[in-house]
């Protein structure tokens, strides 16, 4: 006796052309959401860099100025042209550079900071803690290669030594 199963009792295998499409078009979505979120990653992968060598550059220039008399020494701006001769907060008052340079030399740019542009606002402060005109308000502002800007204000007062 011959034992022959239908054709419809035959168990099926495999996958049909539809579960396989609509399984690529479900993984080709998964993959360009992974895809995008991995570009936006790599595109402002550098941001916290910029943010962070731009805060370096305006906390340096405003230690250089804080780090300066109050007042002019020796009473004159004589001979005070360049950078590396200031001897007083105020000569610093409207300096911008586009590129950053070191103070022992003021001709050529700290490689890889050429894209940075610094600039320091001196003001004389009316009343500040209790202490009438004897402080000056430094502002020190750094805008990066992408847009990032750091800005940085510190007092400077009038005290004997």
């Amino acid at each position: 006796m011959c034992t022959k199963r239908p054709v419809a009792a035959v168990d099926q295998r495999g996958i049909s052309l539809i579960e396989l499409i609509v399984f690529i078009v479900i993984v080709g979505v998964a993959l360009a959401g992974i895809a995008a979120a991995i570009n936006y990653n790599v595109q402002h992968s550098v941001d916290p860099v910029v943010k962070k060598q731009a805060l370096a550059i305006a906390e340096s220039m405003l230690e250089e100025v804080m780090l300066q008399n109050y007042a002019d020494p020796d009473g004159t701006n004589t001979g005070e042209s360049n950078r590396s001769n200031w001897d007083d907060v105020d000569d610093y008052h409207g300096y911008t550079s586009t590129g950053i340079y070191a103070i022992d030399d003021l001709t050529t740019p700290i490689s890889g900071l050429s894209d940075y542009t610094v600039s320091v606002q001196v003001e004389t402060v009316a009343s500040f803690n209790g202490i009438s005109g004897q402080t000056k308000r430094i502002v020190v502002t750094v805008t990066g290669p992408i847009g990032t800007t750091v800005k940085l204000e510190g007092y400077r007062t009038h005290y004997a030594s």
